[in-house]
């Protein structure tokens, strides 16, 4: 049994589509690690000023993370990998070295300053929080500083064990991240209070870097630290991954001025925020993410190769699959916001009034879970042609605009009794304290379906041609089977509330499953009637067995 499960850990997964379940998979787990996790936090600690400064602590160190580690990027490394694995193994190595060692470099410098630095920048970050809180934000932002380190020294990891296919080995590393997380709140957090939590962040970080050791260790590719570095080797990947970078650095900056705009919102509208976008975050990396990063050693290989034919069809062909299963996504979480969120967090110290402003600030997430899904995507495709330029042009837009849109969607909503009573009866979150959170939400969504229909444009001109009106017929036939879901389900919602008791767990879960799973034969349905392509992918894939290699992407009709 040992044998076969070491077997199965170092095995390569070759086909696309089994690399894209088999992430699907892992991601899956690792997502459910992190609902427990909110859970958790929700039941025992509670919204509240404590989960505030938490969540705050993550933006100055995943700001570094997003700056300094994405020198070992995956996305960045991979080509400049593969390209020397292809010469010699010796030449791979001796590059995996420099980079490895001027990462080192990079970082204590890097975190050094940053640790003397934190009393200066709490203000910044966190302008609504008191002089005891900003104390305990400077305490628990430096322990988190050692996370960074760890996980970029991961990534760099996740390029050997992805060139090797070794999916198995990388999909295990946000699992194991969570489970530290967890071990944390359930271990720590009771005996030294936030800084357990801190340190289960920092426990999570080795072990999502330990479990890839024994996949590169195989293949001799354990990477040293080595002086001197060469340098102009190591300015080759920095010229290429610096607009990744500021790309990687503009969201991780929408992020952090939320977040300081939300602290001075309400007590508990940081966690409220984090709350829900952690929630919309589920589909995103269980669709989005898997697909994108299943498909992006092919894309490499296919644009190396110059086939341009294959290149586009592994954009379409995950595009699609992005929309077909994104979209319904949406309407569920609108429609049973409610349902989602008191399932998921609702439990000891998390009321019926933090359930309904998270939902609301769902909702709003929600609908641009699509967009986010395919610039994830579209930027692998960039990144694969070695063009990471555009991405980094798009992105600036897509910040600034979600960045302006904070600012303003606050004002208007503060100034304007008409808009705040118009958006709480929508949502249904009147007589709720701190409601404005939800604008947030929305700006950041606004912003970030901007980000995508500019990065799409300039992708399909680019690399499309006309090679994407499936892509279209996808979307089309999805929204109307997914909006028509959304009716069957909010009307059986109103009949089963007199069958079910939705004042306890089971009673709502009940509710949202039976209502929500005749909303989705209904979208079946009608994806039948339309003769939607997807549908008859995966009818076909179930019927050929799961691990079977079905190349469903080779059909000419797919374009």
């Amino acid at each position: 049994m040992v044998k076969k499960l070491v077997k199965l850990f170092h095995s390569e997964v070759n086909n696309i589509n089994q690399a894209a379940l088999l992430l699907g998979l892992f991601t899956l787990l690792s997502q459910v690690l992190g609902l427990v996790r909110d859970r958790i936090f929700a039941s025992q600690i509670g919204v509240g000023i404590e989960l505030d400064i938490y969540n705050t602590a993550f933006r100055v160190p995943d700001l570094i993370f997003a700056v300094a580690a994405s020198l070992v990027s995956v996305a960045v490394l991979i080509p400049f990998f593969v390209e020397r694995l292809d010469k010699s193994s010796e030449q791979a190595r001796k590059f995996i070295n420099n980079v490895y060692s001027a990462f080192f470099i990079l970082m204590i410098i890097i975190s050094g300053i940053t640790l003397i630095l934190m009393p200066i920048l709490a203000p910044l970050i966190a302008p609504g929080f008191d002089a005891g809180a900003l104390a305990k934000l400077v305490a628990v932002s430096r322990v988190m500083l050692l996370s960074p380190i760890f996980l970029g020294i991961s990534n760099l990891f996740g390029t050997i064990t992805q060139a090797y296919r070794k999916f198995i080995a990388f999909a295990l590393s946000p699992v194991l991240y969570g489970l530290g997380i967890i071990i944390g709140a359930v271990v720590f957090y009771p005996f030294i209070g936030l800084m357990g939590l801190a340190l289960g962040v920092v426990l999570g970080a080795i072990m999502h870097m330990a479990v890839q050791i024994p996949a590169i260790k195989k293949h001799g590719m354990v990477p040293r630290i080595k002086f001197p570095v060469d340098w102009p080797m190591v300015w080759g990947v920095i010229r290429v991954s610096f607009p990744r970078t500021l790309t990687l650095a503009f969201s991780q900056i929408v992020l952090l001025v939320m977040f300081a705009l939300a602290t001075k919102i309400q007590e508990g509208s940081v966690t409220i925020y984090r709350f829900a976008f952690t929630l919309q975050s589920v589909p995103l990396a269980l669709i989005g993410l898997s697909f994108s990063q299943a498909a992006f050693p092919t894309l490499v290989k296919t644009f190396t190769e110059k086939n341009m034919d294959s290149f586009r069809l592994h954009i379409v062909e995950p595009a699609r699959q992005i929309i077909f299963w994104s979209t319904p996504v949406i309407i569920l979480f609108i429609v049973l916001r409610a349902h989602v969120v008191r399932v998921v967090l609702g439990a000891g110290a998390f009321t019926w009034d933090d359930t309904r402003l998270t939902a609301a600030t769902l909702a709003m997430f929600a609908v641009s879970i699509v967009a986010q899904s395919m610039i994830h995507l579209l930027v692998r495709g960039y990144y694969a042609a070695g063009k990471t330029s555009r991405p980094l042009l798009v992105n600036a837009i897509g910040a600034v605009g979600s960045v302006g849109f904070g600012f303003l969607f606050l004002w208007l909503f503060n100034s304007f009794p008409n808009i705040q009573i118009l958006v709480e009866q929508v949502l249904r979150i009147q007589n709720i304290p701190g409601t404005s959170i939800v604008m947030l939400a929305l700006a950041f969504s606004v912003g970030i379906s901007l980000n995508f229909v500019v990065l799409w444009m300039l992708f399909k001109r680019e690399f499309l041609g006309g090679g994407h009106m499936g892509v279209a017929k996808t979307f089309w036939q999805t929204l109307i089977a997914s909006l028509s879901m959304g009716v069957v389900t909010y009307q059986l919602l109103r009949v089963f509330d007199n069958i079910f008791d939705i004042n306890t767990f089971v009673g709502l879960l009940s509710q949202a499953i039976f209502a929500g799973g005749i909303g989705i034969f209904t979208a079946l349905i009608l994806l039948k009637l339309m003769k939607n392509q997807e549908l008859k992918n995966i009818s076909r894939a179930i019927r050929s067995r799961v691990w079977k290699k079905v190349d469903v992407v080779s059909e000419g009709k797919t374009l």
